[in-house]
């Protein structure tokens, strides 16, 4: 089948207007957020149903043809931007929006993978219910995003990654058969967890069209605080002493470096959040059920770490306002960087013992590589996992930086095996780390994921030459 034939049965399937094919109109789809990565394809085609994606699928199972899935187009590692063969379609998922059900009693809701997190939280919320992922992008990220690379976020503490937020799945197989595994029982042994095959796997195994998501009470009260420490092994110290004292209500710590904070305040006319420099921070949030209390137990928390000389400085939100203010500054941290230069980014994380160590050598090898770049970790350090971001020389040339991205990525990798971590922990695999996967994955493991690739994508049309390396 020629191109302007399948353009034809695709515009047969979801409507002429739903069919994208000019370069003009597709352009958007072809690039992802920092312009790393950049394709071609032959057209972008918006499904609004299940029906209709597998229609697709079938299809292009019939002409051998490849499919890029795509959410919001909010990744950071190319796993939804087609190659430069302009030979894939791109299939948006953003026309499936609808809200199947919701069983507050159950603690259960079932949204189409289209739907943006920012939308699953609003609905949660007007149930009375709580749904705890929440990342940076979740205006636009979409839920069956967030699934197909395991999304992590700033509440993986308490609720877990996304993966442990899912009941069950509805996904189309690279054939065009629709699975249906849409659970919402708490318990149901009926043989292989099939919906965490399909959970991270960054639509190389079937495209996710709905979930059913777990819910949560939602919380009574809030506290966040802005915590002033010495170094990141008194941010673990205290991250220890929290855990001891009010563990089960801790939803949220995060690790921050001053130059974090520095940017921040220079680039999003935002305020420092203490009155006095500390060398980092932490971003703490606990949360209860219960009304009353909670700021009780934050202030008690506080001032015992400070006694104990855990702590440096520390700032109670007083406002909803100020909890924003606190919260800007750690979600601003990966946008301002882009104000300062060249940031080479990587998504990594270490045992949570190792992050001081860790941290420490990836600063100091960082100043011995390129003399004057300037290391901003930061991240979520109560599951270690670390955005170990590096920003350009002040004044040096961009480009030349950049082109040390293969180098700093030998350091900082190098490192994170050091200390037994992984090179990925919550952004995916995609493009831009897969001919990384047989530095540091088993063997036998990669063998094992090539064998399911091709049980269940025997003609490698589903998002091919993402996440698994070729041999």
């Amino acid at each position: 089948m020629d191109h302007a034939d399948l353009i034809s049965h695709l515009k047969t399937i979801v409507g002429p207007a739903h069919v994208l094919h000019e370069h003009a109109d597709m352009d958007g789809f072809l690039r992802e957020p920092r312009d790393l990565f950049k394709g071609h394809a032959q057209c972008v085609v918006r499904p609004a149903s299940t029906a209709e994606v597998a229609a697709i699928v079938r299809l292009c199972h019939e002409t051998r043809t490849a499919i890029v899935p795509q959410g919001g187009n909010t990744g950071l590692v190319g796993g939804q931007i087609p190659s430069a063969s302009g030979h894939e379609i791109i299939l948006s998922l953003t026309r499936m929006t609808k809200l199947r059900s919701c069983d507050p009693a159950s603690n259960v809701m079932i949204v189409e993978a289209g739907m943006s997190l920012h939308n699953v939280q609003d609905i949660a919320a007007a149930h009375d219910r709580l749904f705890p992922l929440s990342l940076a992008s979740e205006g636009s990220c979409t839920i069956g995003g967030n699934l197909a690379t395991n999304a992590g976020g700033t509440a993986v503490l308490a609720y877990g990654n996304t993966r442990d937020l899912v009941m069950g799945v509805e996904v189309v197989l690279a054939d065009g058969r629709i699975m249906s595994q849409l659970s919402t029982l708490k318990k149901d042994n009926t043989g292989y967890d099939l919906k965490n095959l399909f959970i991270g796997s960054e639509g190389t195994l079937g495209i996710i069209t709905a979930a059913s998501l777990k819910l949560f009470p939602k919380p009574r009260s809030i506290e966040t605080a802005f915590v002033g420490v010495a170094s990141p092994q008194k941010a673990l110290d205290f991250l220890l002493f929290a855990q001891a004292n009010v563990g089960e209500d801790i939803k949220t710590f995060e690790i921050i470096p001053r130059i974090g904070v520095d940017f921040v305040t220079r680039h999003m006319a935002a305020r420092d959040p203490l009155n006095t420099p500390h060398e980092w921070y932490v971003l703490l949030e606990l949360t209860s059920a219960a009304a009353q209390g909670l700021n009780a137990k934050m202030t008690g928390l506080l001032e015992e770490a400070l006694e104990r000389d855990i702590i440096d400085d520390a700032s109670i939100a007083a406002s909803l306002e100020q909890r924003h203010q606190f919260w800007n500054v750690r979600e601003w941290l990966s946008e301002v960087q882009k104000y300062e230069g060249g940031s080479i980014k990587h998504d990594v994380s270490v045992p949570v013992h190792a992050v001081p160590a860790f941290l420490q050598d990836v600063i100091e090898a960082i100043e011995q590589l390129i003399p004057s770049a300037r290391p901003v970790p930061f991240g979520h350090l109560g599951d270690g996992n670390i955005h170990c971001n590096i920003t350009q020389p002040i004044g040096a040339d961009k480009a030349a930086f950049l082109a040390r991205w293969d180098d700093v990525n030998e350091l900082v990798h190098g490192l994170v095996m050091k200390y037994k971590g992984s090179i990925s922990a919550e952004h995916g695999i995609g493009t831009l780390k897969r001919d990384l996967l047989p530095r540091v994955k088993d063997p036998v493991a990669l063998d094992v994921m090539r064998a399911i690739k091709h049980a269940l994508d025997p003609h490698n049309l589903m998002n091919p030459n993402k996440v698994l390396p070729s041999k």
